[in-house]
């Protein structure tokens, strides 16, 4: 498989090279410099790396990705207390399991005191060890949302998929925060978040009606990456983005109109003398491949030209049902883009999000949190971490009014980067390097093979 480097933690060392690829992206934007925010709005902290399940499709469990497993101290998440009264939401996840961290209560508390009374607390759970009394000191603690992984009701397939995890614990979780919260006379957001995936599709429409019928208020819907060559099959999103594909079937029902077959044109294009039939195909393939240049959208016609429209169809009968369902039973469903859309606006960057991981380093997004590898549209990417310092060493504030850390969040939100999926020539040594420093257009943002400014990725923020 081609592989490709995005390494987040080194500044230029020289001056730039010549820019390669077209600026597809930049041409869709009317780029708007991001708010000067003196403090970062969203704080993102990860209490633990630890987890009590090994769910199939998490980045714990996948070669190569690097993890070391620890708890944040107290003393660490103490640093973080100048950003609390400037906070509208404080989501206390990472990679591993919250409920493990037998400090969660006090973090909370700790920084709810602190943080306007507009502002939000809350973490994602697997919901396996949330009892009553758990429930309680939570909420007596001042949590604000909770969100609880179910990927199936099936019983089997729920186990098969989160390392053992049974649907009882969270049914139960979810009566004794509701009775917590009435209790207390303070209310509680109770949520789930489901990884849409090619083999649990089917069950989404199912667990709508069990959420709305067990108190949930929201439902969030988020596609799988695969971090791991075993479950990259499973992603039930197409990495291609909106606009290449709507060039691309364009052309294909023209084609088609026309009697002719597109597909054709990967077994044909090299031919010295095509059949007429041939070079009817490889007319239209070039054809399209124009018009996408004109309207500045590169294409990997390869990719396009095996496209699987029946896969793509299914993911959107899916979240039709899904969100019928809960339109009718009152239920937030937040559902993802099914391809992603070109015209990017990355919401961490966007909203003023800083990441903290357990031993303090802080960074940019998720896309740059931890060192892993990710498989898709057969490509290997090895994702480092961008990392602006660690609050051990300076405090937050000031290093998120660091020249380093304003300068990317500028030049994220300039959105003058590419799109690799989309690439023909993908992946390229501008961003296959390990060291990495700059992408085809000279940007110096690791973020051209990101997916979560473009749509298929949700989570709790």
């Amino acid at each position: 498989m081609p592989r490709v480097t995005i390494d987040g933690g080194r500044s230029p060392a020289g001056p730039p090279g010549t820019a390669l690829g077209e600026r597809a992206s930049h041409a869709l934007h009317e780029t708007v410099p991001p708010p000067r925010r003196p403090y970062p709005s969203k704080l993102f902290v990860e209490v633990t790396t630890r987890c009590n399940l090994r769910c199939a499709m998490c980045v714990k469990q996948a070669p190569g990705q690097g993890l070391v497993e620890g708890d944040m101290t107290a003393q660490t998440f103490a640093r973080l207390a100048p950003a609390f009264p400037h906070l509208d939401a404080l989501v206390l996840n990472g990679i591993g399991e919250p409920m493990l961290h037998r400090g969660l209560e006090e973090f909370i508390g700790l920084a709810k005191r602190a943080m306007p009374a507009s502002g939000w607390v809350g973490f994602q759970t697997n919901g396996q060890l949330l009892g009553r009394r758990r429930a309680e000191s939570l909420v007596a603690a001042g949590v604000d949302r909770i969100c609880i992984s179910a990927d199936a009701v099936e019983p089997d397939q729920l186990r098969a998929l989160h390392g053992g995890a049974r649907l009882g614990p969270i049914e139960s979780a979810a009566g004794w925060l509701l009775d917590a919260a009435r209790n207390s006379g303070r209310p509680v957001s109770l949520g789930l978040e489901f990884v849409a995936m090619r083999s649990n599709l089917h069950q989404l429409p199912e667990l709508v009606r069990w959420a709305a019928g067990h108190g949930f208020g929201f439902l969030i819907v988020s596609h799988m990456l695969p971090y791991d060559a075993a479950m990259a099959g499973e992603a039930a999103f197409s990495p291609t983005s909106d606009r290449a594909l709507g060039i691309y079937r364009t052309w294909r029902d023209r084609a088609a109109a026309e009697g002719v077959d597109f597909g054709r044109y990967l077994d044909t294009f090299m031919q010295i003398s095509p059949s007429l039939e041939d070079a009817r195909a490889i007319h239209f393939v070039r054809s399209m491949i124009a018009d996408a240049a004109a309207q500045n959208v590169s294409l990997k016609v390869a990719e396009l030209l095996r496209f699987d429209e029946r896969r793509l169809q299914d993911v959107e009968d899916s979240f039709g049902s899904a969100k019928a369902i809960a339109q009718r039973l009152g239920l937030d469903l937040q559902l993802p883009n099914t391809v992603p859309t070109q015209v990017r606006r990355c919401e961490f960057v966007e909203d003023g999000s800083a990441f903290v991981s357990w031993d303090g380093d802080l960074h940019p997004c998720y896309f740059l949190w931890h060192r892993f590898q990710c498989h898709l549209a057969g490509l290997v990417k090895e994702v480092r971490p961008r990392t602006f310092g660690n609050v051990a060493d300076r405090g937050i504030l000031e290093t998120w009014n660091g020249d380093d850390w304003r300068a990317f969040r500028g030049d994220v939100t300039a959105y003058d980067f590419p799109f690799c999926y989309d690439c023909n020539l993908a992946m390229c040594d501008y961003v296959a390097d390990g060291d990495f420093e700059q992408d085809c257009h000279i940007s110096r943002v690791p973020c051209a093979a990101c997916l979560w400014c473009t749509g298929p990725f949700q989570c709790l923020r």
